[in-house]
């Protein structure tokens, strides 16, 4: 079979031919119809130090994906051939003190699709049957094969309920984006949303963003100014934090009002220091760190999204065949693009 390969600890992909997986007895083999890049697979292809420390050449890499079953071990009760199907990629270990007691999303033992074992940069990828989650035919392929990444954004932005709520987003990747179009399913208010790039905000606007603040042109004070004149002064119910930045930190526990909640998805660099007295506690503000998708509730409950219309269409920017993926590293490394899609 064709596949994105990460041959040697340098920068880069080679697009070339292995062996066809084979299932084990639990295993079923996916025949993947799309796959999605996103920001692991480009510290991966960037070879960051993350990357440096983590992969051990030669991997196919790739963990967002959606295919048909075309093979199943002797073993396998839970698809059958045919089966159009996505992923979950975090394969845990169903052993530790997480796993047994409900919250296997936090399994200390859990191994990484395209990361720890071959991904989906392939025309075939080789499953547990565990991890395989049956989508609806109704759900085209550059759409299902974004739930994985979907799964973080529902988690991030339904920690707690957001009917009627005032929401602010920062950070409008396609993981800030989904959050956004979720919230918007899910009956929230109002929805602010901020980030650094016009093209990205755009975005924002067509997944149904009600306000948007360029974080890189309003300066701090104007910035929580704005944010109290759209909430007449009460601050946010909820704020998601999606990007990682530091003064993006500081804005979501500035505009939450006192007794609301922040959940918090994005990545800092480094270790990031808060005022806990005025930020937190005085405020009573409740703290939800995201990591992953609840497995399997969060599946279930981005099933029934779709089905209430979750419109994730305006996030999809770019879509290639595979042989083009030097194109998307491309877009994800300038910030021009929102999810891209390969096709094998």
């Amino acid at each position: 079979m064709r596949a994105l390969i990460k041959t040697a600890p340098q920068p880069g992909l080679l697009f070339s031919i292995c062996p066809d997986p084979a299932p084990g007895p639990t295993d079923a083999v996916v025949r993947v119809k799309a796959t999605s890049l996103c920001g692991t697979d480009a510290h991966i292809y960037n070879w960051d130090p993350w990357a440096h420390s983590r992969i051990h050449p030669p991997r196919v890499i790739g963990h967002e994906m959606c295919g048909e079953v075309v093979a199943i071990g002797s073993e396998v009760t839970l698809v059958k051939i045919g089966d159009y199907v996505a992923a979950e990629s975090h394969i845990t270990c169903g052993q530790c003190f997480q796993c047994r007691t409900g919250q296997a999303h936090v399994c200390r033992n859990y191994r990484i699709l395209g990361v720890d074992r071959d991904g989906s940069f392939a025309e075939y990828v080789v499953l547990p049957e565990s991890v395989l989650w049956k989508t609806s035919p109704l759900i085209p392929p550059e759409f299902a094969s974004l739930q994985e990444p979907l799964g973080n954004a529902v988690d991030a932005a339904l920690a707690e309920d957001l009917t009627g709520h005032t929401v602010l987003i920062t950070g409008c990747g396609p993981t800030g984006l989904f959050a956004a179009a979720v919230a918007r399913t899910a009956g929230a208010a109002t929805i602010i949303a901020s980030d650094v790039s016009e093209y990205r905000l755009a975005l924002a606007k067509q997944v149904g963003v009600d306000h948007v603040l360029n974080a890189k042109a309003e300066p701090p004070e104007k910035f929580a100014a704005a944010i109290r004149e759209i909430t007449a002064g009460e601050g946010v119910d909820a704020s998601l934090e999606m990007s990682g930045h530091p003064a993006a930190l500081h804005q979501v526990f500035d505009a939450v009002k006192n007794g609301g909640r922040v959940t918090l998805f994005g990545i800092p660099a480094g270790p990031i220091t808060f005022d806990l007295a005025n930020d937190i506690i005085f405020k009573g503000v409740r703290v939800h760190g995201i990591t992953g998708r609840r497995l399997f509730s969060t599946w279930y409950r981005l099933a029934g999204l779709f089905k209430a219309g979750l419109n994730i269409k305006p996030v999809v920017t770019h879509t290639f065949p595979m042989s083009e993926f030097a194109r998307g590293f491309e877009l994800i490394n300038s910030g021009q693009c929102g999810k891209v899609v390969l096709f094998p």
